[in-house]
């Protein structure tokens, strides 16, 4: 079983969480009440919906992450999972989404045109750091 398939059966057993295929076509999807909040795209690669407001507040944290890739204006963090550990970061992040998703977007928060699929490339970590 790989890591992200892991994490989808964890998730699934959320009561805030429903199941379904993703919008933007591939893989599948975790969603609450009013959003999408995670993409589930291949054994280890995972959008999420994290909205601006969360990255922004958590930035360093995220940017510092060798399992995070943040792509510029987007509302979406995707998240490579390696070990468990991200997996444990993940559903970390998932709660983080949860509670953001639970009040209505700020002012200034841009409608959601899709995940970061086909917008990030990731390397394996080894290249991404040079060892």
């Amino acid at each position: 079983m790989s890591l992200a398939q892991r994490a989808l059966e964890r998730l699934q057993a959320w009561p805030d969480l429903t199941a379904g295929p993703a919008s933007c076509g591939t893989g599948r999807a975790l969603r609450s009440v009013r959003d999408e909040i995670v993409h589930f795209h291949s054994a280890r690669d995972v959008d999420l919906h994290l909205t601006s407001r969360s990255i922004q507040r958590f930035h360093y944290d995220l940017a510092g992450s060798s399992a995070i890739h943040l792509v510029p204006g987007s509302c979406w963090v995707t998240v490579h999972l390696d070990c468990e550990a991200d997996v444990e970061l993940l559903l970390s992040l998932v709660s983080i989404a949860l509670k953001a998703h639970q009040s209505r977007p700020a002012a200034g928060e841009p409608r959601v045109a899709g995940c970061n699929f086909h917008r990030v490339r990731v390397l394996p970590r080894d290249a991404a750091t040079g060892g």
